[in-house]
């Protein structure tokens, strides 16, 4: 490895991106749809207000970016950041100081060398630098690029939060809505059954049905009503798990009402390809920033082998009388240059080379991590995402034939043909099916804003 030592240049080893260690292409198989052509946006230019286009969620989300905790300490760190940068770039320029100062001072008889008791006075002004360091080997350059890395490690950080608080908003609204709808259902459900109920027990008081239909008519009643306390619960906690996540009251008038009318909430995406998401996904550039950070460190452990040369420097005006300060010959400067060779430090600079690269190798195999991370949780959507479809239709079409199998047992019952277990067995069946298809239907919606986030959307 070549070193060029230049005031203009540090010690630091020539970054090189490290290979992802991921395929070129995400996975096929049966789980997996053909993926869209290239020419495809990509998600992450996707702005979330064209990729979710429910305006009660265009308003919540707004609400979250303006008002969520998370969102504003990651924007507080990136000011910390910018300043710890700013220290350390200062470093590189001479610090000059204004100062000035008055001494006075009263000798006794015994030290004067007139032999009388005497009183001194001096004054002087001046400009001075002190202790500026020549970085004739990077040193202080490669701090400085080091907290230049760490100041767009947090920029990306902030990205990041970002685009996890867009996907939790619409996490929570859809949950809301998914939980609303069920509620619903069930509400619907416990009306039906106490109809049937008092059908059954008509029957059961005029000697046509038996206190079996009777007890069994009475448990699908039951079973409603504790559907309906828990989905109650369900979507108390999902409005708490909302207001939290958009960091205020949520206005009524902004809560869903049912998952039904949300389907069309968010568009389709492509998946492009592996590198544009590695490219793009801010939690990658953070975690290479990281890198570059701890690659310039060992430039700054490897300069401390080398001497370190500091300037201290004065220029001004000194006399013993006030009134002729700037006048006559009472110009001063001093000039003290000094230079300072590590020879023994008991394997103290050995020792912080080694952290610096120890730290260098861990930052890579973080960097690793996280690519490999990324690929993963976009490879897990991609898979539900090319089958969430035919589940759906599957689903639908089980719905479908539970409700007609539902009519059709009733339908006998009343006649006289089956007994009422069938009729109870239809309607457990139907209620679940119709339960399913509400869960299959968030599932999907989910997925989507997986999809858009894993792929480096909403941070815009």
């Amino acid at each position: 490895m070549t070193l060029t030592l230049a005031g203009c240049t540090t010690m630091a080893p020539k970054y090189e991106r490290p290979a992802a260690p991921v395929p070129v292409a995400w996975p096929e198989g049966p789980a997996y749809k053909q993926t869209a052509s290239a020419t495809e946006k990509p998600v992450a230019d996707i702005p979330w207000q064209e990729f979710f286009v429910d305006e009660k969620l265009h308003k919540l989300i707004a609400l979250a970016l303006e008002n969520n905790r998370d969102l504003r300490a990651a924007a507080l760190n990136i000011e910390r950041s910018r300043a710890q940068y700013q220290i350390r770039r200062s470093d590189l320029f001479p610090k000059v100081d204004a100062s000035a100062g008055a001494t006075f001072t009263r000798q006794p008889e015994g030290l004067s060398a007139t032999g009388r008791a005497d009183t001194i006075d001096q004054y002087s002004v001046g400009l001075g630098v002190s202790s500026y360091e020549l970085d004739l080997f990077g040193r202080v350059r490669s701090l400085k690029d080091q907290a230049l890395e760490q100041y767009l490690a947090t920029e990306q950080a902030r990205r990041s939060v970002q685009i996890s608080l867009v996907s939790e908003v619409a996490v929570n609204y859809l949950t809301l809505a998914a939980d609303r709808e069920r509620l619903k259902l069930a509400q619907e459900t416990l009306a039906n059954q106490q109809e049937s109920y008092q059908l059954t027990k008509s029957r059961f008081d005029a000697g046509v049905s038996s206190a079996l239909d009777l007890h069994q008519a009475q448990t699908s009643v039951d079973a409603a009503r504790v559907d309906i306390a828990r989905f109650t619960t369900l979507v108390a906690q999902d409005g708490n798990a909302l207001s939290l996540v958009v960091g205020s009251p949520v206005p009524a008038e902004l809560l869903p009402s049912a998952l039904s009318d949300t389907l069309t909430a968010l568009k389709d995406v492509a998946p492009g390809l592996p590198s544009d998401v590695l490219l793009r996904r801010p939690d990658i550039l953070h975690a290479e920033n990281l890198l570059k950070g701890a690659n310039a460190n060992i430039g700054a452990a490897r300069a401390n082998f080398f001497p370190r040369i500091t300037l201290v420097s004065n220029v001004g005006f000194g006399s013993d009388d006030l009134a002729k300060l700037f006048s006559g010959d009472s110009f001063t400067w001093s000039f003290a240059p000094r230079i300072t060779l590590p020879i023994f430090t008991a394997g103290a600079n050995q020792a912080t080379l080694e952290v610096a690269e120890a730290d260098r190798n861990i930052a890579v195999a973080q960097y690793e991590k996280v690519i490999q991370t990324a690929f993963r949780e976009v490879a897990d959507a991609l898979a539900q995402r090319g089958t969430i479809d035919d589940q759906l239709t599957a689903q639908q079409s089980l719905s479908d034939a539970t409700a007609e199998s539902h009519r059709l047992s009733q339908a006998r019952y009343e006649k006289g043909v089956d007994n009422y277990l069938q009729v109870l067995d239809s309607q457990r069946a139907l209620y679940s099916a119709q339960q399913n298809l509400i869960g299959v239907r968030l599932v999907r919606l989910l997925n989507l804003a997986t999809l858009y986030k894993v792929l480096g959307g909403g941070s815009e």
